[in-house]
Order: C-alpha cells, then sequence, then structure tokens
C-alpha cells in the first residue's frame, strides 16, 4: 500500500485486541474505541480454554487447530504472554460419545490419550473423584484472558496503535461506505471499521442496517482465592469444568461455558463452589472469593461471523463464542483480509452472508 489504511476497531476485548494488534504490525493506523478497560465484557468471564475439543465438525475443528498453532506463534512474538499448554482431562460424556469422539478427532490428527483411573491419577492426583474412563490431550492449554489482551493492547500502543475510551453510537455511512463511527467524542474517520464488540456488536451494526443474528447466553463462574497448586491442567468432568489460573485461584463452571446463574446466583456459586472443592484433596482450604456471571456473544448457529458485511464496504465484522481460542488466527486472517484482500480459505464458513435465507 502506498499509504497506510486507517482502521477503527470497535472492541477492546481479545478479539478486539488480536485484530488491532496484527493490523498495527502489519502497517494499519488503528484506533480502538471501547467504553470498557482492557479486555471488554465476555473476555474476564472465560474459562479460557484453547481446545478444537469435542462437538467440532472437521472445518471449524481446522480453524480451530490452526488457531492453537496461532497461539505458540503469538507467544514467540509477545514473550511472556500468560498462555501454558497444561493439557485436559476429560469424562464429560457417555462412554459411547467419548469413544466416537477419540476415533473421530484422532483421525483429524488431534493428539487425543485414551486414560484409565491410574493415568488419570497421576495426570491429577489431587482429585477425589477419578473416572474408570477418561480422555486427555497435552496439547490443549488456557491463556489468562485479561492479561493476555492486556499484552496485546500494549503492544499494540507501543507499535502506534491508539486507543480511545469512548462510546460508539452509530456507524457513519456515505454511498453506501462506511466511513467512521460517531461516539460520545464526536466523528472519528476511517477507511474501514472493525466491529469486534462482543455482546455489543449487534446494536452497532443496527445502526447501518445490518443485522447480527447473536444470542448472548449467561454463565456463572466460581473464583477461588489464590491458593497452593491443587490442579496440573484442565478438568472437564461431569458437570463442573475446572483449572487453575496463573495466580493460584480455581476456577469453576458447571460446563466451560459456566452454569445457568439461575433465579439466585449467590446460591448457584455457593452450591459450585462446594462441589468443587469436594472434588479435590485439599479443597477444605479454599475459600470463594467471588463469582462472575459472563454473557457469550453466540451467533445463532454456534459459529464464528468473521469477514466483511456484504452489500457495505468498510465494515468488517468479527463477533464469537470460543475468542479466546480463536483470537489470534482470527486476528492474522483479518488483518490480511482487510488490508490485502486475501481471504484464508479456513474462514470460508463463516461469513455473515450465509444468514441471509
Amino acid at each position: 500500500m502506498s499509504t497506510a489504511k486507517q482502521v477503527i476497531v470497535i472492541g477492546a476485548g481479545i478479539i478486539g485486541a488480536s485484530i488491532a494488534w496484527h493490523l498495527t504490525k502489519a502497517g494499519a493506523l488503528v484506533t480502538v474505541i471501547a467504553d470498557s478497560a482492557a479486555g471488554g465484557v465476555a473476555t474476564p468471564n472465560s474459562f479460557a480454554w484453547i481446545n478444537a475439543s469435542w462437538g467440532n465438525p472437521e472445518p471449524y475443528f481446522r480453524l480451530r487447530t490452526r488457531a492453537m498453532a496461532e497461539w505458540t506463534r503469538l507467544a514467540k512474538d509477545l514473550p511472556g504472554l500468560p498462555l501454558s499448554w497444561c493439557g485436559g482431562l476429560c469424562w464429560d460424556l457417555p462412554t459411547a460419545e467419548m469413544e466416537t469422539y477419540a476415533a473421530e478427532h484422532s483421525s483429524w490428527g488431534y493428539g487425543i490419550e485414551r486414560v484409565d483411573r491410574a493415568s488419570a491419577a497421576r495426570i491429577e492426583p489431587n482429585l477425589t473423584e477419578l473416572p474408570d474412563f477418561a480422555l486427555h490431550v497435552a496439547e490443549e492449554g488456557v491463556a489468562e484472558p485479561v492479561a493476555a489482551t492486556q499484552a496485546l493492547l500494549a503492544d499494540a500502543e507501543r507499535r502506534g496503535t491508539r486507543i480511545i475510551t469512548s462510546t460508539v453510537t452509530a456507524l457513519v455511512q456515505s454511498d453506501g461506505k462506511i466511513t467512521g463511527v460517531d461516539t460520545s467524542h464526536g466523528v472519528i474517520a476511517a477507511d474501514e471499521v472493525v466491529i469486534a464488540a462482543g455482546v455489543g456488536s449487534p446494536d452497532i451494526a443496527a445502526t447501518a442496517g445490518i443485522n447480527l443474528p447473536i444470542e448472548t447466553p449467561p454463565g456463572l463462574i466460581v473464583h477461588s482465592r489464590p491458593n497452593e497448586k491443587l490442579l496440573n491442567g484442565l478438568v472437564l468432568a461431569e458437570r463442573l469444568h475446572m483449572r487453575q489460573t496463573a495466580e493460584g485461584r480455581i476456577i469453576a463452571g458447571s460446563d466451560f461455558g459456566g452454569a445457568d446463574p439461575g433465579i439466585d446466583p449467590q446460591a448457584t456459586a455457593r452450591e459450585l463452589f462446594a462441589a468443587m472443592k469436594a472434588m479435590l484433596r485439599g479443597g477444605d482450604g479454599l475459600e470463594l472469593d467471588f463469582h462472575t456471571v459472563g454473557y457469550r456473544p453466540t451467533p445463532i448457529d454456534g459459529f464464528p461471523i468473521i469477514g466483511r458485511a456484504e452489500g457495505m464496504d468498510g465494515l468488517y465484522v468479527a463477533v464469537m463464542h470460543s475468542g479466546i481460542t480463536l483470537a489470534p488466527a482470527v486476528g492474522l486472517f483479518a488483518a490480511r483480509e482487510i488490508l490485502d484482500g486475501e481471504r484464508d480459505p479456513l474462514l470460508a464458513p463463516y461469513g455473515l452472508s450465509r444468514f441471509a435465507q
């Protein structure tokens, strides 16, 4: 490009941060606009499991495994990124379904190991309940979501990204093209605008007449006070998914998306925390610090929306659940598409146009 492209990224969660970082690194002039601190709304409430696990059709599996590889690449570019390939131990499915999952994903190249009770005990010696049969994937991991987002934004800012705390009230249009955004601080012009605002994305897109079919299911996660190490990796047991963070907190939900908060989230949190304590040898000393209720931006078919909005030049959309897993690949692919017009084949199923019918 003869002149640097000016791009506005709306949203400071892990997806917005990754897109901004990759765009800036590629030479764009980037402005990040968000009405919340680094991490946004969904990212701080994430279980932060990096995986290509069960429930994924092969095209989505391929995108997720590519994203896992991109996390490794990103960690080399950003030393100190809070990333751990700690492995995941799973028995959160009926045995027949676990066998089907293991056979299918193994044939796709996913490193699944079948483990018995003794092997599970060696992997996670502090579990009080162990399955007769489980699956272990050593290549799965976690990122500390807020710290990773902060690291991306700080490095992007060091490279020239401008970060503005403001509320986007509307997309600005001219002759069928998005030319900027209107904010609580006035109009800001750009060559391209990226909507990566999570649960806030549909309202922003609607100001340009664009419908983003997204649901926002809640998920409750409990957080212990920092504690001595009790878990080596991710544990995906029946109705209880948990891991220990870098600062020693054990976090848990009834699944990785969090528990249904119910009519009394405080009571739900207490019950979930009690189940977590009972599951851990040495868990008697754990203290509940707080719980979070996150709202996950989930397209109605369960898969990401990534790409330009058809019929509206100058607008790119990146909204998804599984933002933690996908962030580095989405950032890389979005930057290439925005700056060079190159759409990665792995993104083919995930354009907004699939909802046109």
